[in-house]
């Protein structure tokens, strides 16, 4: 598989810009809503019971769960782009090879290739299930 072009390097990190900036939006966006969820509504209904809260605290659970995932992602794309900046965007962390450019067009974040990638998923798929 041949490296990446520069022009394919300046397409992925362009990508890689615009979809840290949708996830800084969102970021930003969540962060000002908090202020008016629903929980508080829940909460300072009269009478309220148990099942509000419930609800409340799952709507606050479910929100601060995208909230990380965003943030998660953010942090995915600065360790692609210091990468970038450290030239080695685009070759695996495992075995070296390239990832190519077809793979980090869809998964731009991509650190292994795709061998290596269905191999770690291998290995790590049966971790967490009991064995008998």
């Amino acid at each position: 598989m041949p490296a990446l072009t520069s022009s394919q390097l300046d397409q992925l990190v362009s990508k890689l810009n615009v979809d840290y900036q949708a996830l800084m939006r969102e970021v930003r966006e969540e962060l000002e809503n908090s202020g008016n969820q629903h929980r508080i509504d829940l909460l300072n209904q009269e009478p309220g019971d148990s099942g509000d809260e419930s609800l409340a605290n799952a709507l606050a659970d479910f929100n601060l769960t995208i909230l990380d995932r965003h943030i998660d992602g953010m942090r995915d794309i600065d360790a692609a782009l210091q990468r970038v900046k450290n030239g080695e965007y685009g070759v695996c962390i495992e075995c070296g090879d390239n990832v190519g450019f077809s793979r980090l067009q869809a998964y731009p974040t991509a650190k292994r290739c795709i061998v290596c990638q269905e191999q770690r998923e291998k290995q790590y798929a049966q971790e967490g299930h009991p064995k008998m």
